[in-house]
């Protein structure tokens, strides 16, 4: 099994396939007939190619969905928000720690 960050076809490849797929599903019997033919000729499973299908519908507005540039943007702002939840919480015990030192300091005689 390989990793969802290893990427086996180029960006060129994936969109090629797509419009295969779009381009002559109408010369099969099915939609899920043409993503097979065009998957084993391309060398990938046929639910990944589907999956890419999908994706490029989405993306063009032809399917319901969160388009590919919202997703990845949602996930850094997602990172974002939880690298600053994470510094806040360290500033937060720094802050305390630092007025408890205080506090022991004037205290002391």
């Amino acid at each position: 099994m390989t990793s969802k960050t290893t990427n086996k076809f180029s960006p060129e490849v994936r969109a090629r396939a797509v419009r295969m797929v779009l381009d002559h599903e109408k010369d099969y019997p099915s939609r899920w007939a043409a993503i097979m033919s065009i998957s084993a000729k391309i060398g990938c499973s046929g639910q990944t190619l589907n999956e890419w299908v999908r994706k490029a519908e989405v993306d063009s507005g032809t399917r319901a969905g969160v388009p590919t540039d919202v997703a990845e943007r949602l996930k850094a702002l997602e990172r974002e928000n939880r690298e600053l939840r994470q510094a806040n919480e360290i500033l937060r015990k720094a802050s305390a720690y630092f007025a408890m030192a205080e506090l022991d300091r004037r205290f002391k005689p």
